[in-house]
């Protein structure tokens, strides 16, 4: 029935629809959490240990930090400061040399949290295994706004990981392999845009991140343990005069 109903949305999207093209894959340290740090030119990868490493696509080494939770399960980039949460309902904020920024906090009503990412005006994004929710709360955990999964046609069952892209506000959410195995699109108001499914590519999706200037998104599928690379086109897609936020590989 999911399959039958993810079916049927593809067949009703308008023209410009979200459009995934494979680039490459990358073989990086289990990944379950993405971030891309544009002034490194590189990925944060957390694999549900206690760090999170640093890696340029080649595969370089640049940094690896630690936090006082039991586990970093999701890491997001808060200005140049890391915010990471370990699923069980607490986050901490990191220096991106390491230093914790303060003790480790509860966030609203954040209790299995599976990725985060943060607004321009500060909102946190999160998804939420059990329920499948995703989740917009204040810096003082006061839910804004919630979109139950199971009410999203085709069903969000199982959403892992998620992203802005910020040049129009579009918010992406991994479903795995206990859901659609696919891609969601939602409007900055939580509207469904659109699906892509990822089976050809990888099984169980869970960690995402984006470089929008070069149109590149990655993808972590727990299957094979693996990233994709994909040039990404948005739903009505790319306006060229769109501000592509903050600096890019800057170090580099």
């Amino acid at each position: 029935m999911r399959w039958f109903a993810l079916l049927t949305f593809l067949f009703a999207t308008p023209l410009a629809a979200l459009e995934l093209t494979l680039r490459d894959f990358y073989e990086l340290d289990r990944p379950a959490s993405l971030e891309f740090d544009p002034d490194f030119c590189g990925l944060w990868i957390a694999n549900e240990s206690r760090e999170a490493v640093l890696y340029t696509l080649d595969g370089l080494e640049l940094r690896r930090v630690f936090s006082d939770l039991p586990r970093i399960k999701a890491i997001a980039l808060e200005g140049t400061i890391l915010l990471v949460a370990d699923g069980f309902g607490r986050f901490q904020r990191l220096t991106r040399d390491g230093e914790t920024l303060g003790e480790p906090f509860r966030l609203g009503r954040a209790l299995d949290t599976e990725g985060i990412a943060l607004a321009a005006d500060g909102t946190i994004l999160s998804v939420e295994d059990e329920p499948g929710h995703l989740l917009w709360q204040g810096a003082d955990g006061t839910v804004k706004r919630r979109i139950d999964g199971y009410a999203v046609d085709p069903i969000m069952h199982e959403p892992q990981g998620i992203e802005i892209d910020h040049r129009n506000g579009h918010i992406l959410v991994t479903d795995d392999w206990e859901g659609t195995n696919s891609l969601f699109e939602f409007s900055p108001e939580g509207e469904l845009l659109g699906i892509a499914p990822l089976l050809a590519y990888g099984r169980d999706p869970e960690g995402i991140a984006l470089r929008p200037s070069t149109n590149t998104l990655f993808i972590a599928f727990d299957g094979g343990a693996r990233i994709a690379a994909f040039d990404y086109v948005p739903t009505g897609g790319i306006d060229a005069d769109a501000a592509v936020p903050g600096a890019d590989c800057v170090m580099f």
